[in-house]
Formats: structure tokens, C-alpha cells, sequence
């Protein structure tokens, strides 16, 4: 039992974790883990606050477990908040996976109960067992340094009080202690990567490797103290290539044998892949080409990369709202013309130019230019049915760079022309067409040419 306690005492004393006379929020779902850290934090004379949340996602054992950390904040005398999320429309409007979801909902949540508790952090129960977990799962999906140090005990306001202790420390602790909790029955199926790990491989290396444990932490350890040092170098690389909000890429690739590595960590922090580096690398030599990540946009000028918060560059980031026969301020040369038509055979129509019966601005509709989003389809024009956007993407075999830079022009959210792609049948020009509208799309000399 004391052997819990100590080692959480420790490790706050240690990372200088809490305070004394803190508030803290305790993240708690339940289970073992969290309920443990609930215990030892009060125990040990820190004023809690409990957070749960509710995502609704495993029917009655959701209504379980938010039913069962009530009863324990109550019997303990601690305050509690609870949430209740609609993870599957999250999913829907950021198109992320329902773990990602979670993770972003809770985590945001998890402030706004700080700030409103006046609270100094935010305890989570990640242990070494998980920590472990997460080394090899970091390590099989391919990581660097960063992925390979594990979770530290501090980020920002997120502590890990626990990230010494092991699991089975954690249920000794409750049963001597008496403490009931409940059982995620997810944590049981094998369909999950993460329990895939926990309940087949890690068993498996243990017996195979006694000791395994202990030697991981300690790798994990040094990695964390050679990351500290990699981040300085960094830092220090950094102060020659990096100006403001701008990126002497062509410099970077001149001078430095590890151009890659260092380009990726400058442009990590703003959604920026490994992708996105190949691609900017290869394209030093160009200019106006632009890369997208969900927040930035990266503009190549004469081997200097300058980045711009899309949020600054319409209302919706990569939304634009337009007259379409007067296409102004959007970020793509797009010619416009209204003519008649005499019934002739119209020439120089490509994947460059789509033709549209006048018939498309009746009603008052709404014309948007944006990018491409998951799910989006067109009704490709000399075809039937319709075709995912993205499928057409593949059959281009275009990088996740170059669909990221793809335009859709949509109206009424029904996509008329894949921009420089792939135009729609809709309101095609035909036998009594009176006018009709030819647009162009005009391209940069050094721009690709996809189809």
C-alpha cells in the first residue's frame, strides 16, 4: 500500500508536479487507475476536483461508470463535474477519428474545468504500463525521439503523477485498500491496437524477457534526457534558418546534411507532416506553390517558405464565398466569361475549363471555392452515377500536398468542377442553352498538370 503512495509523493516532488495548497482537476473515468490516483491525491492533502466525462459510446456501462464517479466524489467529499459529448457528430465536423474525438473533447474540457476551479493542473493516471504501450505503439506506426521518450510527467498543465508506478502496483494498492472501481469492457477485446499490446505482445515479451519493464523505462529515460538536448540543437539551428514566420528552406538545404529533419521540427508545431517536408524540399526551386496543413498554409517565394494562419485568409480558412461571374479576392486565377450560344460545337474545353448553362445562377444560390473535404462526390461529366472526389485524387496519383492544394468550386454544396480536374454534368450547355458561363482556369507556369 505505501509503496503507491510513496511513489506518487515522489514523483510530484520530483517533476514538481503540484504545489502545496493546489487545487487540482483529477481526470477519474472509473477505473483503476484513476480511481487510485483520486485517493492517493486526497490522501495526501491536495484539494481535489473530479472530471468526468460521459461519451456516450458504450451504452449502459457510459450511465455506469458517470453513476459511479458521482458516488465517489460524493463519499470523498469531493467536488465533481461532469460532460456529456455527441463524439459521433465531432467526428462528423473535423473528420477525425472517434479516439482522436475523445482525446480532443476531453482535453479542452479538461482546461475549461481548470480555469473555472482555479486549479494549478490537470492529473491524469497514465502509469508505466501504459507508457510502455505507448513506446511500442509510437515505435510500429515509425516515430523519432520524441515518440520513443514515452509520455514525460508534465506537459503544460497536464501531469502524470503515476508514470512510476506500475499497474499491478495500482490494484494491489486498491485491494488492500478496500476501494471498488469499474471495468472498461473494451479493455478486454483484442480489436483494439493498444489491447492488442497490453493483452497478447507485453505478456509475451515478459515472460520471454524478465526485467523487460525495467529496462524500457530506462530507455525511455535516457530518451528523454537525449531529446532535451536534441530540442537545444534545434533551438540553435533554428536561430539561422528561421525568421519570424519565414523559412530559408533553400539555405537549410544548402548548408545542413540533416535539411529533412530540421525542416520538419520548424514546421511541426504547425500541422506540417513528413509528406508536406518531402514535398517542400523538392520543390525548393519553385515558386508560388503553396502547402496546406488544417490550420497553415506555406507559401514557397524564391527558396524562403512563409507561413500564414489560413484562419487570416477568409472567414472559414479555405472557404470562399463568390459571385461567379465575378470571381474577385480568392486565391486561384480563374477567368470568367458570359456568352451566348448559337448552338455550334463550343471549342477548347478541358479538364482546365467548364461551361455552364446561365440556368446555374438561378434562384439565388450560393457559389463556395474551397478545398476538398472528406466524402465529397461529383457527377463527372460523360459519366453516370457519381465518383468520390478523393477516388479521382488517386487516379491522379497526387500526393497529400498536391489534394490539399486542389480547389472545388461547389454550389448549394454540390460540387461543380474539381478546379483543374474534373468538371461536373450539371447544368451542361445543350440544345436550348440561351447564354452560358465559360470559366478558365488560368495556371502558374511551374504548376503541374494532374490530367
Amino acid at each position: 500500500m505505501a509503496r503507491l503512495v510513496d511513489k506518487i509523493r515522489a514523483s510530484i516532488l520530483d517533476y514538481r508536479l503540484i504545489g502545496n495548497g493546489e487545487t487540482v482537476v483529477v481526470a477519474v473515468s472509473g477505473g483503476a487507475d484513476s480511481v487510485a490516483l483520486l485517493h492517493v491525491l486526497v490522501s495526501l492533502g491536495y484539494r481535489c476536483v473530479v472530471a468526468h466525462c460521459d461519451f456516450h459510446l458504450r451504452g449502459e456501462e457510459s450511465e455506469r461508470d458517470r453513476v459511479y464517479v458521482e458516488g465517489l466524489a460524493s463519499r470523498m467529499g469531493v467536488k465533481c463535474e461532469v460532460t456529456h459529448f455527441d463524439v459521433p457528430a465531432y467526428e462528423r465536423e473535423h473528420g477525425v477519428s472517434t479516439e482522436m474525438a475523445c482525446r480532443e473533447l476531453r482535453y479542452e474540457w479538461f482546461e475549461r474545468v481548470r480555469v473555472a476551479n482555479g486549479a494549478s493542473c490537470i492529473a491524469v493516471a497514465h502509469h508505466r504500463d501504459d507508457n510502455i504501450e505507448t513506446f511500442f505503439l509510437n515505435l510500429l506506426r515509425g516515430t523519432g525521439i520524441a515518440g520513443l521518450s514515452g509520455m514525460s510527467p508534465r506537459n503544460g498543465k497536464i501531469v502524470r503523477p503515476m508514470l512510476d508506478c506500475t499497474r499491478a502496483e495500482v490494484e494491489e494498492y486498491l485491494y488492500e485498500q478496500g476501494i471498488g472501481y469499474v471495468t472498461d469492457s473494451t479493455n478486454l477485446s483484442n480489436e483494439f491496437k493498444r489491447n492488442k499490446l497490453r493483452n497478447v505482445v507485453l505478456p509475451a515479451i515478459r515472460e520471454l524477457f524478465p526485467g523487460a519493464d525495467d529496462a524500457m523505462a530506462a530507455t525511455m529515460s535516457l530518451l528523454r534526457e537525449n531529446e532535451a538536448v536534441y530540442r537545444e540543437a534545434v533551438v540553435g539551428k533554428g536561430k539561422s534558418y528561421r525568421h519570424g514566420m519565414t523559412v530559408d528552406v533553400a539555405g537549410l538545404v544548402a548548408n545542413e546534411r540533416c535539411a529533412g529533419t530540421l525542416l520538419f521540427e520548424f514546421l511541426r508545431p504547425y500541422g506540417f507532416n513528413s509528406t508536406h517536408v518531402k514535398d517542400i524540399i523538392s520543390s525548393v526551386g519553385a515558386s508560388g506553390k503553396r502547402f496546406y496543413s488544417p490550420q497553415w498554409v506555406a507559401l514557397l517565394d524564391r527558396g524562403r517558405l512563409l507561413l500564414e494562419d489560413r484562419a487570416g485568409m477568409s472567414p472559414a480558412g479555405d472557404e470562399y464565398v463568390i459571385d461567379l461571374v465575378n470571381p474577385v479576392g480568392i486565391p486561384v486565377d480563374i477567368d470568367v466569361s458570359v456568352l451566348d450560344y448559337d448552338g455550334t460545337p463550343v471549342s477548347g474545353v478541358g479538364t482546365d475549363t467548364v461551361l455552364l448553362d446561365a440556368s446555374v445562377l438561378d434562384g439565388n444560390p450560393r457559389f463556395v471555392l474551397r478545398h476538398w473535404r472528406k466524402g465529397d462526390r461529383i457527377a463527372p461529366f460523360g459519366m453516370r452515377g457519381t465518383k468520390k472526389v478523393s477516388d479521382i485524387f488517386s487516379d491522379a496519383k497526387l500526393s497529400l500536398t498536391e489534394k490539399e492544394g486542389i480547389w472545388l468550386l461547389t454550389r448549394n454544396e454540390e460540387v461543380l468542377w474539381v478546379v483543374g480536374m474534373r468538371a461536373s454534368r450539371h447544368y451542361p450547355v445543350a440544345q436550348g442553352t440561351g447564354r452560358y458561363i465559360r470559366l478558365s482556369y488560368v495556371r502558374k507556369t511551374d504548376e503541374k498538370l494532374f490530367c
